[in-house]
């Protein structure tokens, strides 16, 4: 089960073979795939981000941990979750500084300082949320969003602490997010079928409908 794919540096094409616990690289030039087992069975890697010294990071979805992939040796380097309450990493971004900043599942947002190993997780405000996609501002500030609330959340990439800001329609589900160079937010609504804008600045969310409806 490919999942989601990564475009790196030197222009390769990763993705995360979800089910079969690897991870994948094709080399668009010559059509050479190269596949990557991970040593923890049935991890179920999702999300990847590649760091500036070429190494390639992956959420274990189902096993708890963070992962790092050296492609020139193989080796992986697993970074487990601080808490058994710290489930299904998600979405990893890397800032500007090489923090490792990630989603989770269970409703928290946490962070891996590489050159310590230190993890953190921080758990979000409001109870059951889901935070899925994320993205790094100009500023080093993370934002992500609920897939299971009407909110977009930041992250002091200091103390951790989360805001959350609240979209005007409540059965907003935000599932993926991005971020162009004003650092202005946004964000697909999976459920409305809707494509969003919130600017932190001023606080204002415009949205547009799908031509295709709620079910696009």
């Amino acid at each position: 089960r490919p999942h989601d794919p990564l475009a790196a540096p030197d222009g390769s094409i990763w993705w995360t073979g979800m089910f079969a616990n690897v991870l994948g690289r094709l080399d668009p030039k010559t059509g050479a795939m190269k596949e990557y087992p991970l040593k923890t069975p049935k991890s179920g890697p999702h999300g990847l981000a590649a760091d500036k010294a070429g190494n390639i990071w992956f959420t274990a979805n189902q096993s708890r941990y963070v992962g790092k992939l050296d492609p020139k040796t193989g080796d992986v380097t697993e970074y487990p979750l601080p808490d058994p309450n710290n489930r299904g990493p998600h979405t990893p971004i890397i800032d500007q500084k090489g923090t490792v900043w990630f989603t989770l599942q269970s409703g928290q947002v946490g962070r891996i300082i590489p050159a310590t190993g230190d993890v953190k997780v921080a758990t979000t405000p409001s109870a059951n949320t889901y935070p899925y996609g994320i993205v790094v501002n100009s500023k080093g500030v993370p934002w992500y969003v609920d897939f299971r609330g009407n909110r977009v959340g930041s992250v002091d990439p200091q103390t951790m602490e989360i805001r959350e800001y609240t979209l005007p329609d409540p059965a907003a589900r935000p599932r993926r997010i991005a971020i162009t160079p004003d650092d202005v937010i946004w964000y697909t609504d999976y459920a409305r079928g809707y494509l969003g804008r919130f600017d932190p600045k001023t606080g204002q969310v415009r949205e547009w409908p799908s031509p295709g409806g709620r079910e696009s």
